[in-house]
């Protein structure tokens, strides 16, 4: 099993009384079966890996996941429309279509040059002042900016203007690891040229976020809370350096905080919930969870005409939640081959582990039987980690700062690019390579990057070997 915290406190205390100036290798749980998704886990390494439903989703629900897949992937339009029940898009978005940033139910990426940012944007936000703005860090975890709202959108619908215009400069960053190997990296330059509804405000918090896959959703949302608070160590009272801890955000539906855990800071508690707000952050849509949409009352949207009140109803948010939450995992890979199995003790040695987590058991979900009682390797504990200052977007978002990131899930990683030859690693999609996506670790993984480093360079094949049979 997975160490527990306790044990994993005395592990380090015993180590402290031995004298040993070292935290312990825990021994994580080393997957043995290629059934990452428990039962749900399917069998394809296409590019169509991340396309199909649970494979245990009964056969009456198949036609459900048809429908939210023809949601998901079709273009919404500019009210009114023929296209009822797919009108009402923008006036400001960054995409008309949730395929257009999940490409093929994956990752996005970054552009390469110029403004052709597709499937990545900026979230916008203002420093608040705690007394001030109770209320807005309450219930939405951040100011938005004035004017120009919670989210740069680079596109609009005829007779209205885009918000702005994102360009991203890259600068060339050269590592040298400990036997001499170089690695080129990239690292990010983020403008926003003219901004089409006056001046930005001078003090604009801003923060990249490219798409995640939707792989394991629903899986990721049957693991119980206490699983995952139980793997908290907020204040790192075993000392290795790790302290991760949940962010409590606001639950819409029932007027409460919850657990988050969807996003790049776990800001959404479930995946109708996350759903919703990009239907109306990306795209323009309201629905019964987000009644606005980011368009601000000095765009002047409201003269353009809706598509229905709300523009997602009630059944077309549960046929993309069900969609969502019934994508399938692919099996593991390769898992009998030597190099993989030493990457994976690597990936233990070095501390890759105690974030990422391997091994959750999902609870009974009454309505979802395919998604109960499975034993899955997401590696990911959900939680908030400190990445250092060069990932750092210092923008906070409910109880997360801004230099913490959740832990994303590494299932299915090896068959990113495959799914899209341009996907991106990390919440900004710099990395192109998983090299370089460890190398940029920093804060709470810095020392297990530094350990990386100074791998053979046989030992650091192994350990991507490793990633990439996931």
């Amino acid at each position: 099993m997975i160490p527990s915290s306790k044990n994993r406190h005395i592990a380090i205390a015993l180590l402290a009384i031995l004298g040993a100036s070292t935290p312990p290798v825990i021994a994580y749980e080393r997957q043995t079966t290629p059934a990452t998704g428990g039962e749900t886990t399917v069998r394809q390494f296409d590019t169509n890996a991340f396309s199909l439903p649970n494979a245990n989703l009964p056969i009456m629900k198949r036609l459900d996941f048809s429908v939210g897949n023809s949601f998901f992937r079709n273009p919404w339009v500019e009210a009114p429309a023929s296209t009822k029940a797919r009108d009402g898009l923008g006036p400001l978005f960054n995409t008309n279509s949730c395929q257009g940033c999940h490409i093929k139910d994956g990752r996005g990426h970054a552009p390469v040059s110029g403004n052709d940012a597709v499937s990545l944007f900026l979230r916008l936000s203002v420093p608040a002042d705690p007394e001030q703005h109770a209320d807005l860090l309450r219930t939405r975890g951040f100011r938005p900016a004035p004017v120009y709202g919670s989210q740069l959108q680079t596109a609009a619908i005829p007779g209205q203007k885009p918000e702005a215009d994102l360009v991203i400069d890259w600068q060339p960053v050269t590592q040298t690891l400990a036997d001499g190997t170089t690695v080129k990296l990239r690292k990010p330059r983020y403008r926003i040229k003219q901004p089409n509804y006056g001046p930005l405000p001078d003090n604009l918090l801003v923060s990249p976020r490219v798409a995640p896959p939707m792989t394991g959703m629903g899986l990721l949302q049957a693991i119980p809370d206490d699983a995952i608070t139980a793997l908290a160590d907020p204040d790192d009272q075993d000392g290795d350096g790790i302290s991760g801890r949940p962010n409590r955000v606001w639950d819409r539906v029932n007027g409460a905080r919850a657990l988050g855990r969807f996003g790049w800071k776990a800001a959404e508690p479930n995946v109708r919930q996350q759903s919703a707000g990009a239907f109306a952050g990306d795209m323009g849509l309201t629905s019964r969870l987000h009644t606005q949409t980011d368009c601000t009352p000095a765009q002047d949207c409201d003269r353009f005409a809706h598509g229905g009140q709300p523009e997602v109803s009630e059944k077309v948010l549960r046929f993309v939640t069900f969609y969502a939450t019934s994508l399938a995992v692919p099996a593991r890979r390769d898992m009998d081959r030597p190099a993989v199995e030493r990457g994976a003790t690597l990936f233990n040695q070095i501390g890759c582990a105690a974030c990422h987590q391997p091994r959750h058991v999902t609870g009974s979900v009454t309505e979802r039987p395919d998604l109960s009682k499975q034993t899955i390797w997401p590696y990911t504990d959900l939680l908030l980690h400190d990445m250092g200052p060069e990932l750092a977007d210092n923008r906070p978002v409910f109880e997360a700062n801004g230099r913490e990131w959740r832990t994303p899930p590494l299932w299915g990683i090896g068959l990113a690019k495959t799914v899209n030859p341009r996907a991106g690693f990390l919440h900004d999609g710099r990395a192109r390579t998983l090299e370089e996506a460890i190398l940029w670790h920093g804060g709470e993984a810095r020392r297990a990057r530094e350990r990386y480093r100074k791998l053979e360079q046989n030992q650091r094949q192994a350990l991507i070997r490793f990633l990439k049979s996931l």
